[in-house]
């Protein structure tokens, strides 16, 4: 099969080749790998190639799919387990076949929220800077104990399931909320409470759920005033899940009365800012501009799958579904359709 992979990093390029090598060394497809974003300007670079290789700041709308069927694509292979920048209901139309990566490395995004709840809670990024400056003083570092601390949990499909074992680990009281019961979180203690006493209760949220038409904006202005004053807020799922502009109202009432720190490794408007260097730039989203100033929210450019492991995987996965697509036998667990019905 000719595959257009598009928005390919250096990074990738490496466990890509890996993965579409043989174990006779034979090329298992033929990748045309391309620095571009897919858009309708870029669609037709895929003239010619059955399949069309996604990431998350790919435009997968309506007209940009229509010109890929148009030039002969029919499978999406998405390097992801979200699927929210494609338009299934367009690709079913089309009669394109969307294969996702539905569990590359749950750990790899799962310790990366937990990271972002030790740096925001003990401050090591703003310590790490001050000791390079040969300033040894800790005031404004003060944080508190996870144990005993109350953590909710939104979304407990495998990320949400290894973020639960490892807050569990810390000693924490651990709710959780989703529309299905997790057994293996249940069976290690995780209490399932409605969304509205996840929110009122817990000291540290974090959001593990994808985003669909009922999660867009499930963190919204009423969400955030039901919560605890000085509450942590982690988002390692899609930016959307969020309302990005009552996070930064919520932020501006400060910690007495809205919420204490946020950690975000996703955005609503990532597509134009995430995986690209903007040093010599000036940022133009001027609500993103906006959340930088906050001394109390640490951001990072979606890396939370930013792991070897993860990486192997999602490359794996990717080469093997345009395999198991050309056989005409494509694994019915990495499907994507309007039928069905899909959690992280």
């Amino acid at each position: 099969m000719r595959l257009a992979v598009y928005s390919t990093r250096p990074y990738e390029r490496p466990f890509l080749d890996s993965a579409n090598t043989s174990a006779s060394g034979a090329l298992r497809h033929e990748l045309v790998c391309l620095d571009a974003r897919l858009s309708i300007a870029t669609a037709g670079l895929a003239g010619g190639c059955s399949g069309v290789s996604l990431f998350v700041g790919d435009d997968g709308s309506a007209p940009v799919l229509r010109a890929l069927h148009a030039g002969g694509t029919r499978l999406l292979a998405l390097r992801s387990a979200g699927f929210n920048h494609v338009d299934i209901d367009e690709a079913d139309r089309l009669g394109l076949t969307v294969l996702r990566v539905p569990a590359y490395s749950p750990h790899s995004v799962a310790e990366h929220a937990v990271g972002l709840m030790l740096t925001l809670n003990r401050k090591f990024h703003r310590a790490f800077n001050r000791v390079r400056e040969q300033n040894f003083a800790l005031d404004g570092l003060m944080g508190f104990d996870l144990h005993a601390k109350t953590a909710g949990v939104v979304g407990t499909g495998k990320i949400g399931e290894v973020v639960c074992r490892i807050l569990g680990g810390f000693g924490c009281r651990v709710l959780a909320t989703d529309p299905e019961v997790n057994p293996a979180c249940a069976a290690m203690g995780v209490e399932y409470v409605p969304l509205s006493e996840l929110l009122r209760r817990s000291d540290i949220i974090t959001l593990h759920c994808p985003l669909t038409p009922k999660t867009r904006h499930l963190i919204d202005a009423g969400a955030l005033a039901a919560m605890k004053p000085g509450v942590m807020l982690i988002n390692t799922s899609r930016g959307a899940v969020i309302d990005t502009r009552a996070l930064i109202a919520s932020l501006k009432r400060g910690r007495h009365a809205g919420v204490g720190s946020v950690g975000l490794d996703v955005y609503e408007e990532e597509g134009d800012l995430f995986f690209k260097d903007l040093s010599a730039e000036v940022i133009q989203d001027d609500v993103f501009a906006r959340l930088l100033t906050f001394p109390n929210v640490l951001i990072t450019a979606h890396q939370g799958f930013f792991t070897r492991e993860a990486c192997t995987a999602i490359a794996s996965t990717t080469i093997d579904n345009a395999t198991d697509f050309e056989r005409g036998a494509v694994d019915e667990a990495n499907r994507v359709g309007t039928r069905l019905v899909v959690r992280e």
